[in-house]
């Protein structure tokens, strides 16, 4: 494929969903079909060509989200496969940000799973236009129309069926396309690569009959030139039902939705006309908005070559020591050598050279144009969520929401030249994902590393030896605490002290009170606009800032604060910027003391799947980490629970309930919000 290529022939696309749905094996199916890759790369031999980190080879999931590129029907498609694991959402959030379509990937046997869910949401945010792709539709249990109903009660989603199976678990050898009107079957030998495609079988034909006429019913209700036709009983071709699904999907009105078994080699070519066909070129998508850094004004970037350059960093990658930064352009062109100006950290930095990705193997480019995903060498000092511009036309856009951590550990070098490379190291995972967090420990001059989760932190440490050749000693995980207060107060405090021969002197009154959960931290001034301390405002503010993260009773940030500055003394002469901090910060620790101060912990959404033999023991131990059960359902043969339970609560939770029924139970859980206890 030349390597310029037409926007409107472009797909910008990520493959999301829970855990073990598929996603890796779908994404491989791809290269190979498309010709990218010669042989199929399995996740379950460590193989797979998206899963290229040791990490992600020895454990068989997807740990970072990996880039790769390929070609299907004149059209150029980037992927994104992002992680499942509720540890690694951020990798999930930072992708869905720059990307203008999705696949759904489901598992035929559970349908719509917890982290589905919330990855599904998470492209609701950015307003992603969606394909579904049921997977696995070869196992025992499998239920496609279950599957699609689920997309209707968990997601509310509008599924348009547009391939059903020809057959279920053991005897599923092909689907039936809806729009073609034509059964399409998979040669074995071929490994899916070759299918011949034929009339309905009889036996399906009255399923596809109903089949497409709800396919008809559902696509006029979200589309009005389908419906005008379907009320006149016009003939509608295979064409105008693609014209129409299409601009319902782009609409966010309508979830195109596929079947088959990536595993088996089944479905995907199907799918992969979808992409084409359904989801947006970059030119579909609204334009880019942004604020100019100069006026204070929102601006737009329209997807064209013609225009200023605009480009989001959505990842960093440190590469055999090198920074590698993931970015994609939303306006303009950008070549090897030309020097960009970053609007977030305010500097000139150039581009040095500029790659197609395919995991973690390039293509160097010449030039890369409005509407791709590329990589850059070069760029020291950007990180995820800056914006990249001309000079001539800066804008900010919109950062990349980070996320906050639940579990931390201690962390020691073993040896004096680990001590010399850690620093370095940390700073490195910190670059590359905006979840971690490192600090140091006041009281026993221990690193504390804060993570998403168990395996999170356990991926950490193993990269901080595997990748930085940095050996540590780690401690338990321990929960992060946050802290808050239950009540008003009012504090004073005041600064006056001789320093270096002189006097400075600041008094400072605030109030604190209590907002509701999730409301963040909020500064206001009651001090009026002609008061001579308003020159300080900014300082006081800042070290009240510093004052909540650092935390007032526990030594915890705390949050859900409203903090009123309502009086500031000030002495001609003996004012300074020094002593307003100082004075603004005892203030409000002071009366943070006097709130009723209250220690909260993470709280976490836990659902969990048994066989029905074991409920009563699982629901036991539930209770006995003071878990609290919002919902029980039957799902066949099993038991769905769904409930809320305290992090420190759920320490090794996996062992135990592997224990209690055999191996057969499974959990998954995800941060819901902090709790006093």
């Amino acid at each position: 494929m030349s390597r310029t290529v037409k926007l409107k022939n472009i797909r910008n696309i990520g493959v999301i969903a829970h855990i073990d749905a598929g996603k890796t094996t779908l994404t491989e199916r791809i290269l190979y079909y498309t010709g990218k890759t010669h042989k199929m790369g399995e996740v379950h031999d460590g193989a797979a060509v998206m899963d290229w980190m040791p990490e992600e080879q020895e454990r068989g999931i997807t740990i970072t989200s990996a880039v790769t590129t390929c070609e299907w029907k004149g059209c150029l498609i980037n992927i994104v496969d992002t992680p499942g694991h509720v540890d690694f959402t951020i990798e999930v959030e930072r992708s869905l940000r720059v990307l203008d379509g999705a696949i759904g990937v489901f598992d035929a046997v559970s349908g719509v799973e917890p982290q589905s869910e919330t990855v599904w949401r998470q492209a609701d945010k950015y307003r992603v236009p969606k394909l579904a792709f049921i997977n696995k539709l070869d196992r025992p249990g499998a239920d496609f129309w279950a599957s699609v109903q689920s997309l209707r009660e968990k997601l509310g989603a509008h599924p348009l069926v547009i391939t059903i199976p020809l057959g279920q678990e053991d005897r599923f050898a092909g689907v039936i396309d809806l729009l073609e009107q034509k059964a399409i079957v998979w040669d074995e030998v071929s490994l899916g690569a070759v299918f011949r495609t034929g009339p309905i079988p009889a036996e399906y034909e009255e399923e596809a009959r109903r089949a497409r006429e709800a396919l008809l019913e559902a696509l006029a209700e979200v589309d009005d030139p389908v419906m005008e036709a379907y009320l006149a009983e016009e003939s509608l071709t295979p064409e105008n039902l693609a014209e129409g699904i299409h601009r319902a999907t782009i609409k966010l009105k309508a979830v195109p939705t596929f079947c088959g078994a990536a595993l088996r080699n089944k479905g995907v070519q199907p799918l992969l006309d979808g992409i084409v066909r359904f989801l947006p070129n970059p030119a579909e998508v609204p334009p880019i908005e942004g604020v100019n850094p100069l006026t204070g004004a929102l601006e737009q970037r329209v997807a064209r070559r013609e225009g200023p350059l605009a480009a989001l960093a959505f990842k960093i990658v440190m590469d055999q020591g090198r920074k590698l930064t993931y970015v994609r352009i939303y306006s303009g062109v950008l070549k090897p050598g030309q020097e960009v100006y970053n609007s977030v950290k305010k500097v000139n930095e150039k581009a040095a050279r500029i790659l197609r990705m395919h995991a973690n193997q390039r293509e160097r480019l010449d030039e890369a144009m409005a509407g791709n995903l590329v990589g850059i060498m070069g760029l020291k000092l950007c990180t995820t969520g800056d914006t990249l511009c001309s000079p001539e036309a800066p804008i900010v856009l919109e950062p990349i929401d980070s996320y906050i951590p639940v579990m931390s550990l201690a962390i020691e070098p073993q040896t004096r030249d680990d001590q010399e490379k850690l620093d370095a190291a940390l700073g490195r995972l910190q670059e590359e994902d905006p979840s971690v967090r490192v600090k140091m420990d006041e009281d026993t001059g221990q690193t504390i590393l804060s993570g998403m989760g168990e395996l999170h932190l356990e991926v950490l440490i193993h990269r901080l030896e595997r990748d930085f050749h940095t050996r540590v000693a780690a401690g338990r995980p321990q929960v992060v605490h946050r802290e808050t207060i239950n009540q008003a107060a009012e504090a004073s405090a005041a600064f006056d002290r001789e320093l270096s021969g002189r006097r400075h002197y600041a008094a400072v009154k605030v109030k604190v009170e209590p907002q509701a959960r999730g409301q963040g931290n909020r500064f206001v001034s009651r001090l009026p606009d002609n008061h001579p301390a308003m020159v300080y405002l900014p300082f006081m503010e800042e070290a009240i800032q510093g004052a909540l993260l650092a935390g007032a009773a526990f030594g915890h940030p705390v949050v859900d604060v409203a903090v009123k500055l309502l009086e500031a003394e000030v002495k001609e002469g003996l004012a300074s910027e020094m002593a307003f901090r100082v004075a603004a910060m005892q203030a409000v620790k002071q009366a943070c003391l006097e709130a009723r101060p209250a220690l909260m912990e993470p709280v976490m959404r836990v659902e969990i799947i048994i066989p029905d033999e074991f409920m009563g023991e699982v629901i036991g131990d539930f209770n006995a980490r003071k878990g609290k059960i919002e919902d029980l359902q039957t799902k066949g043969n099993a038991k769905l629970i769904t409930g809320l339970a305290p992090l420190s609560g759920m320490f090794g939770y996996a062992t135990a309930l592997r224990s209690a029924t055999q191996g057969r139970g499974t959990f998954t859980m995800q941060f819901d919000h902090f709790g006093q206890g």
